[in-house]
């Protein structure tokens, strides 16, 4: 790589140097008198000669850098010992602007997360009509003889012939003719027995209408018409012409689908975000770009054992008919987040609802319009009221703001009465929430915190020994930018301990190999620049992770490799669409991520060596890392600027030789 490249892309971190350099050698905000009356005054000595990128070189002179070539910056007794606390930096004015350091105040307010969950379109069960037999008898005709067919309310179904219907009437006449006799005793007996006969009929699923035109025409029929109670499309057609059925055999089954349900798969870390009557958003493949809104009805009181999941039921309206029963969705609920996870929603404090219609919410007492159950407070499924609310709102800052090193998390703080001065500060920090970060111990508010320029700041006070995000302890250490062989211990980006590894046959980790292998040619060509050969490896990563059979596994590790699967399908789908080579740069690191979850999961054969690496100034500096083949680095998300920027922090497999066996079974 030229060094020239290098300074251009680097001229960032160079900034890093310019900053102290302002500050302490007196650039930035004099004019240019006092810019003359500063040269012919001593300079500061300069104590030792130090690299952007590498802190820990300290050269008594000028030069290049022994690791990455870059040429040495200067660092003056001043620059190195100033009047600043110890986790303290002083820029001036004109640095800062250099640096586009930029502050906001730690704020006190109720922030949307934004929960994303995945499921599928089902029929409401509430709104399912099955036609069945009122009476034993046999089909003469069936006038829906297809599954699909839309049907309205009253329109006739099924012509059946029964002999008991043939009695039934007869019953009918005769009482009515008993009821015309000049016995007034038999005249009140025979009425009460032409009631129970009309009812009875009523029963069988004979109209008003019918049984009059028996009374007025003085015939009986063998057959009756059965109609349909409801609106909608029939689902199940479970009966055929010239059968014989019993009372209660199933003949249709109708759906209206006018009204749906999704369900959605929520996972145990988001329970804490949803609530009953939330509202959803989604989307689904067939209408891209249309969103539909549905109400949560029902959250499942059992967890899935399998998936680890629970349902997580919302009603949705759906009059046009263009959501259909087992489209996938994809969902999103934006949660108002309190002070110590609570839920705020200002549309359902001090509010009324039905427990099983969540469209229900009153402002006061009373019963459901729809099914008459009493209404109940909103408080008591799980929403804060409004004079809980004034008190709970929660301290936040914005995701940009802390630098996160496995569970330590820094901000750096504008330091009050010291302008120019910028404090490193350990926080805890709470859930994250859209585009901020709940904050729960080290900051109040109104403090500003740096949420653009603070890996800058972080880099100068770890060349000045300080203790920072990457050193809390102070003195010179390592940045984990190193190009030299040996494996870094300390990480930027901490990855979670994976919770449980499986035994799985050799034929499933074969498979994992290819799918490997396709995985290191998307590096190979993001490293070298070449956006072609990016896709059409992205391309082939997504045809091997289709072809690895999940047949293989079972149980809970089936379970597993179904979750990762559907992710690397997913990210794989989203770099296929990027339009340049930064896009795909963009997500290659979730894919690295999510893939090395996998192998360590799942494990592989062990015959071609695999190792882990790590840019910290990926991602827009918060760190990245990848998987590649060979032990020299081949950074991809730089390529060619920054070819060689980056460190082993892994060996994976350390690779072996393979066996004569194994190459003639190949």
């Amino acid at each position: 790589m030229k060094r020239k490249q290098k300074r251009s892309f680097l001229v960032i971190q160079v900034f890093l140097f310019c900053i102290t350099a302002f500050l302490f050698a007196g650039c930035g905000d004099e004019s240019k008198n006092n810019m003359e009356q500063k040269q012919n005054q001593v300079q500061p000595e300069i104590k030792f000669w130090t690299c952007s990128m590498h802190p820990q070189i300290k050269q008594p002179g000028p030069g290049q850098c022994p690791l990455c070539g870059m040429d040495l910056i200067p660092v003056s007794s001043e620059q190195s010992a100033g009047n600043e606390g110890a986790r303290e930096l002083k820029l001036s004015k004109h640095a800062i602007k250099l640096a586009e350091i930029q502050t906001v105040p730690a704020e006190k307010k109720f922030v949307a997360a934004e929960i994303r969950l995945a499921g599928k379109v089902e029929y409401d069960e509430t709104r399912l009509s099955s036609i069945t037999a009122w009476m034993p008898g046999r089909i003469e005709r069936l006038y829906v003889d297809f599954t699909g067919v839309r049907v309205n309310k009253g329109e006739h179904l099924v012509e059946l012939y029964s002999p008991e219907l043939i009695t039934a009437q007869q019953e009918l006449l005769l009482g009515l003719k008993m009821q015309k006799g000049k016995s007034s005793r038999l005249g009140k007996s025979a009425l009460k027995n032409v009631e129970a006969t009309r009812e009875k009929l009523r029963l069988w699923g004979l109209t008003k209408q019918q049984i009059n035109n028996v009374e007025k025409t003085d015939k009986v029929s063998d057959r009756t018409t059965i109609y349909s109670p409801i609106s909608g499309i029939v689902i199940h057609k479970n009966g055929f012409e010239g059968e014989y059925l019993k009372t209660g055999t199933r003949i249709y089954t109708i759906a209206d689908l006018s009204q749906l349900w999704i369900k959605l798969d929520a996972y145990e870390s988001d329970l804490v975000w949803i609530r009953y009557g939330q509202d959803v958003e989604f989307t689904v493949k067939a209408y891209p770009g249309e969103i539909f809104k549905g109400k949560i009805s029902f959250i499942d009181p059992i967890l899935n054992p399998k998936t680890r999941t629970i349902k997580v039921r919302v009603n949705v309206q759906n009059p046009e008919g263009l959501l259909k029963p087992e489209m996938f969705v994809t969902a999103v609920v934006y949660p108002k987040v309190a002070a110590g996870g609570k839920v705020m929603d200002p549309a359902m404090a001090n509010k009324w609802v039905c427990s099983m219609h969540p469209e229900i919410v009153r402002e006061k007492k009373g019963k459901c319009d729809i099914c008459g159950m009493p209404l109940v407070t909103s408080e008591s499924m799980g929403y804060l009221s409004i004079t809980e609310a004034e008190n709970k709102a929660p301290i936040v800052i914005p995701v940009t703001a802390p630098l996160i090193s496995g569970e330590r998390a820094v901000v750096y703080v504008q330091v009050s009465g010291k302008e120019g001065t910028f404090e490193g500060r350990e926080v805890v920090l709470g859930p994250r929430a859209g585009d901020y970060y709940l904050v729960k111990e080290g900051l109040s508010e109104g403090e500003r915190v740096v949420v653009n320029g603070n890996f800058k700041i972080d880099s100068a006070i770890q060349i000045l020994a300080k203790p920072s995000m990457m050193n809390p302890e102070g003195g010179i250490s390592s940045t984990g930018h190193e190009h030299h062989g040996t494996e870094q211990k300390q990480l930027i980006v901490g990855q979670p301990d994976l919770p449980k590894t499986y035994t799985v046959s050799d034929v499933f980790k074969k498979q994992l190999d290819v799918l490997m292998s396709s995985y290191f040619q998307i590096h190979h060509a993001l490293s070298r620049d070449e956006y072609k050969k990016a896709v059409t490896a992205t391309g082939a990563f997504r045809t091997n992770l289709g072809a690895v059979d999940m047949k293989l596994l079972s149980g809970e590790s089936h379970m597993s490799w179904m979750s990762h699967s559907k992710t690397l399908g997913s990210l794989t789908e989203t770099l296929s669409g990027a339009k340049d080579i930064d896009a795909l740069r963009s997500g290659f690191d979730e894919l690295s991520d999510e893939l090395y979850n996998a192998i360590k999961m799942f494990g592989l054969n062990g015959a071609q060596p695999i190792y882990r690496f790590l840019c910290p100034m990926a991602n827009n500096n918060k760190g990245a890392y990848w998987l590649q083949e060979s032990e020299q680095t081949e950074n991809p998300y730089f390529g060619s600027k920054m070819f060689k920027c980056g460190s082993r922090v892994e060996t994976v497999s350390s690779g072996r030789v393979k066996t004569h066996q194994e190459t003639k079974h190949e």
